[in-house]
């Protein structure tokens, strides 16, 4: 098998990668996976050292020094190219009433330009100085490159780097390079563990109903999704006696929860739905997975993360526990083969060229702590995540459930908006009243929401 040495060889690109190199060439000129945070930091006593931490983080970081061309046969291929690595851009605005206002404005405007991946570098690294001791730190990349895992991982690099600068704390390792993760990927898919993987995603999809195929450049992205936003801060400590009770961790069973409720509530075009002649309803819902714990992937920035189908089967009158152990445990299952790519479980289903899976409903919570830089007030802003398809349902929060957001996002051309209103009110409620313990006896239907 071909191992890679990532500095200056041309590599193939992955699964994952070529997925996003068929979008960039079916939406030219066209911003759509550009991926991107502003890192705010109220109190930076030494901005050099600020400065001086980014600049280490960026030399570390790979994937920020990717170019991409295309071979005779007219396939991609990639490589670690340092003249490519972004340069830190400083900005000053202090002068300016409107600093931050303006300085937002710049970063959204970087983030709406059309990125083409043959010609321009994927990575921008700029450092935006407000006023004395207010720093807004901008991270721009591409969805080819890396995943929101990876940019919380650049950041905590970043944020180890600065304290060690102005605090003598340890420096810690630095990130892997990209190809110790590409390694381990050739490896894993000339495994037995492979091919046992693919017979378990293969017996998945017989089910019905069969999950949505679209065309890839048919994707029709609204200009702007319907969004509602709530926060669930007041559920942490119900969500934590609950998780106990029914012995899942808390990410797991808001997962969970979630899932059964999209179920019970959503029949609009974004979802998939089969109900039988016995009132039992079967839906796919999609879930991002990490693939990282035992991986070397936990150190490199990179684009990791999996999605894959849990097939959601309940019946409306089923007690919520009886629901939730048997969710868990398919949860846990997928888990178990959830390396296995989205793109090989299509190949192996039999889709056609240019063609993927509806991503939809897509659930995907977030349990990570985000970066804290040494002496400062740090406030992460997600300016760009990337499109997404259909119904999607986003709760972040740190490792103990702390700040819990709940982000409901829909396609206005899928899901009607007074649908749309009713729907994101109604998660929540669905949300408090499962999280109740004298609530677990009672049946689905009855829970509102």
């Amino acid at each position: 098998m071909t191992h890679h040495q990532a500095a200056g060889l041309w590599m193939p690109l992955t699964l994952a990668q070529l997925d996003f190199w068929e979008e960039f060439r079916f939406h030219p000129g066209e911003a759509v996976s550009t991926v991107a945070h502003a890192m705010e930091l109220r109190g930076v006593a030494e901005p050099e050292a600020l400065a001086r931490a980014i600049e280490a983080t960026i030399a570390e970081t790979d994937i920020m020094a990717l170019r991409f061309r295309t071979n005779a046969d007219g396939q991609p291929v990639q490589r670690v190219d340092p003249a490519r690595r972004p340069a830190l851009r400083r900005i000053d605005l202090s002068g300016r009433a409107d600093a931050r206002d303006h300085a937002f404005a710049l970063m959204q405007a970087d983030v709406d330009a059309a990125l083409d991946l043959l010609a321009q570098p994927i990575a921008a690294q700029w450092l935006i100085r407000l006023a004395d001791g207010h720093y807004l730190w901008f991270n721009r990349g591409h969805h080819i490159a890396l995943d929101g895992y990876a940019m919380g991982l650049i950041e905590r690099r970043c944020a180890q780097l600065y304290a060690a600068l102005v605090r003598g704390a340890d420096p810690g390792q630095p990130l892997r390079p990209l190809a110790d993760y590409l390694n381990e990927e050739t490896d894993y898919r000339a495994s037995p563990r492979h091919a046992a993987d693919g017979r378990h995603w293969a017996a998945v999809l017989e089910a019905e109903p069969r999950p949505r195929v679209l065309r890839k450049g048919s994707e029709d992205y609204p200009a702007e999704a319907l969004s509602a936003a709530h926060d669930l801060s007041a559920l942490r400590e119900a969500l934590m006696r609950q998780a106990q009770a029914v012995g899942m961790g808390w990410p797991d069973l808001l997962t969970v929860l979630c899932s059964a409720w999209a179920a019970l509530r959503l029949r609009d075009g974004s979802a998939a739905y089969k109900r039988d002649a016995q009132g039992r309803i079967a839906m796919p819902v999609w879930l991002p997975y990490m693939s990282r714990m035992g991986s070397v992937a936990v150190s490199v920035p990179a684009l990791v993360v999996n999605i894959l189908p849990l097939d959601v089967t309940l019946h409306p009158g089923e007690p919520l526990a009886e629901a939730l152990a048997r969710l868990g445990a398919r949860l846990r299952k997928l888990r178990r083969h959830g390396r296995y790519r989205i793109e090989q479980i299509a190949e192996d289903y039999g889709m056609e060229p240019r063609s993927r899976f509806f991503f939809s409903p897509l659930i995907n919570v977030l349990p990570f702590d985000e970066a804290r830089f040494a002496g400062c007030d740090t406030a992460r802003h997600v300016l760009s995540n990337g499109p997404g398809d259909g119904f999607n349902i986003t709760i972040r929060g740190d490792g103990e459930a702390r700040g819990l957001e709940l982000l409901v996002e829909a396609d206005p051309t899928l899901t009607p908006l007074g649908d749309f209103a009713r729907l994101a009110g109604g998660l929540p409620r669905f949300l408090s009243a499962a999280l109740a313990p004298e609530n677990l006896a009672r049946p689905l239907d009855e829970l509102p929401g």
